[in-house]
């Protein structure tokens, strides 16, 4: 579904008024999400409930843990962390599960013990900072926790059954997951939420990652947007399953950015499934549509979605297209989001165990290396190229006959240009294509090698035509003149 009712009165609101101030960009920059409990244990004396066999259950880590790991983060070229909610959850299980991933929050304006105090996230902040480096907070706006006192305490603040039977709008005034459903139309929960923004941002946060904005109502995210454009807080939301349609609406009505699902998808199906290039294409050929293409949000995998290396029952497979993917990923144009252990191939399958606990390099097999590597070497490439980081993209038109295993698209900015190749053949293959068929234009060049660090893939320009030498199965960006 690409879009809501909710969106024209936004849309038209937005629109109206001239765009004056800078907007918040996070263009150029690599995300790198955790889960603070899933991640690193710095602090023993909060684990309270912690038992590592349940994956239900607390697992430890906290702000403290985070903190000692960034130097981790940092050598890896993440520019920012974006943490899940870190606030004060429930404090019981529900269904047998625990709120170690903080979205069912009690107080929206605390810590919970399980992850330190509100000066152990000072100390992360200014450590991240100190570091070069942004926060990115979660933020739940759409309920409480199922166990929460507000939902006892305050009804008012909540839609009834009746009122969820009786709605047009069911995705608004239905609970999630049959969590307490709040009604962003009362003040005192506007109140609330709007004042949770302004306190984090009072913290150090640099941007919000919103959850389940298809859930909450249209004129709460205008106000909200609209603050957060004002005081230069660069925002992201999550619409499960966004296509470039509904990304485009929502940057519109005043998001800098929303989560790509179509390409994440196409990602998992093309290279992960060996399907053919022919539906990552597609969704390329959509970006047209997009306000602001370089803010959007790409990704392999996330806490909601399998492992990306889940995607072929082969270890050995998951981690060699796991190395293609990452390489694919960091041609794109976009904010690439990378979830913790991806940069291992770690592997999981629906939730919990897509939420496995993150291990470290003294941990790590040598095939796990090997991945890291790639993820390294592709992000510092990434970073070192202006046209990869912040160029357009220009989808070239390659033969029928080579589409289905080949992609090409130039990166450019400034004058520079990079060549990105994307290659689905099962074998190491050599492509012989015109310029003029793929409206392509370059000077002669001599055999030059790729930019990503390790892999043996080689681009050259002569007599009308040009010349690739590509691995199998893997993604490659060369310098253009």
């Amino acid at each position: 579904m690409r879009s809501l009712v909710l969106l024209g009165a936004l849309l038209a609101s937005v629109q109206a008024g001239a765009q004056t101030a800078p907007l918040p960009s996070f263009e150029g920059q690599v995300i790198y999400q955790v889960m603070p409990d899933r991640f690193a244990d710095g602090n023993p004396a909060n684990n309270q409930g912690v038992n590592l066999d349940d994956p239900r259950a607390w697992h430890g880590g906290d702000l403290a843990g985070l903190t000692g790991k960034l130097d981790y983060i940092r050598a890896l070229g993440a520019t920012a962390v974006w943490l899940t909610p870190v606030y004060q959850q429930q404090t019981a299980n529900t269904s047998g599960t625990a709120p170690y991933h903080g979205y069912w929050p009690a107080d929206f304006r605390s810590v919970d013990p399980h992850f330190g105090t509100l000066a152990d996230f000072s100390a992360f902040v200014k450590a991240a900072h100190g570091g070069g480096m942004q926060v990115v907070l979660d933020q739940v706006i759409n309920h409480y926790g199922y166990e929460a006192a507000a939902v006892k305490v305050r009804p008012q603040w909540f839609t009834t059954d009746a009122e969820c039977q009786a709605s047009a709008q069911k995705d608004i005034d239905c609970p999630l997951a049959g969590l307490p459903n709040l009604k962003q139309s009362n003040p005192e929960v506007a109140d609330v939420l709007l004042g949770a923004d302004d306190f984090w941002r009072t913290q150090g946060v640099d941007a919000y990652r919103y959850d389940a904005i298809k859930h909450v109502e249209g004129p709460f995210l205008k106000t909200l947007f609209a603050r957060d454009r004002a005081a230069g807080t660069w925002t992201l939301g999550e619409w499960y399953d966004a296509d470039t349609g509904t990304v485009a609406d929502w940057q519109k009505a005043g998001l800098d950015s929303l989560f790509l699902f179509s390409m994440q998808a196409a990602m998992k199906s093309s290279i992960m499934g060996g399907q053919g290039l022919d539906t990552v294409r597609a969704v390329l050929e959509r970006q047209g549509e997009l306000p602001r293409p370089g803010e959007v949000a790409l990704f392999l995998d996330n806490h909601d979605v399998p492992r990306f290396a889940q995607g072929s029952l082969f270890e050995d497979v998951g981690r060699e297209r796991t190395k293609y993917g990452l390489r694919a990923l960091m041609t794109l144009r976009g904010v690439p989001v990378l979830w913790q252990g991806t940069e291992i191939a770690q592997r999981g399958g629906a939730d919990p165990d897509n939420r496995r606990q993150m291990r470290f390099e003294n941990q790590w097999t040598p095939d796990e290396r090997a991945v890291y590597d790639v993820a390294r070497d592709a992000i510092a490439a990434r970073k070192a190229s202006p046209a990869l980081s912040r160029g357009t993209l220009a989808l070239l038109n390659v033969p029928d006959a080579q589409a289905g295993n080949l992609l090409l698209f130039t990166r450019t900015v400034q004058g520079q240009r990079v060549l990105a190749a994307w290659h689905g053949g099962k074998t190491r293959e050599t492509y012989s294509l015109k310029l003029a068929g793929l409206k392509l234009g370059a000077a002669d060049i001599r055999a030059t090698k790729t930019l990503f660090a390790g892999q043996d893939a080689k681009v050259s320009v002569s007599g009308g035509y040009l010349h690739l030498s590509l691995p199998p199965q893997d993604a490659a960006a060369f310098v253009l003149p």
